[in-house]
């Protein structure tokens, strides 16, 4: 029996599930999406944590708090992306 090999990374299966190749998203929804950004307190805390990734000082939590960061901001960029598509 053949297998299929699926790219299941984070990044791949979220574009399969949000259908990122097509424009399915309201005019409003689309807008709220582009809308959404992370706040002050967390862009100063990823701020942090990169110049720390730099000096490779990270802590084995920072390690994993800065994967989260890099985690969702890829789902937010896959979503923009998404919604500017809906939009045109």
């Amino acid at each position: 029996m053949a297998h299929t090999v699926i790219d299941a990374t984070d990044v791949a299966l979220l574009g399969r599930l949000l259908h990122l190749d097509k424009p399915t998203l309201t005019s409003e929804a689309a807008r709220s999406i582009l809308a959404l950004d992370f706040g002050q307190a967390d862009r100063e805390r990823m701020h942090q944590l990169a110049l720390k990734a730099q000096e490779g000082s990270l802590t084995a939590e920072e390690k994993v708090e800065i994967n989260h960061y890099e985690r969702i901001g890829h789902l937010l960029s896959m979503m923009k992306s998404k919604a500017r598509k809906s939009l045109k």
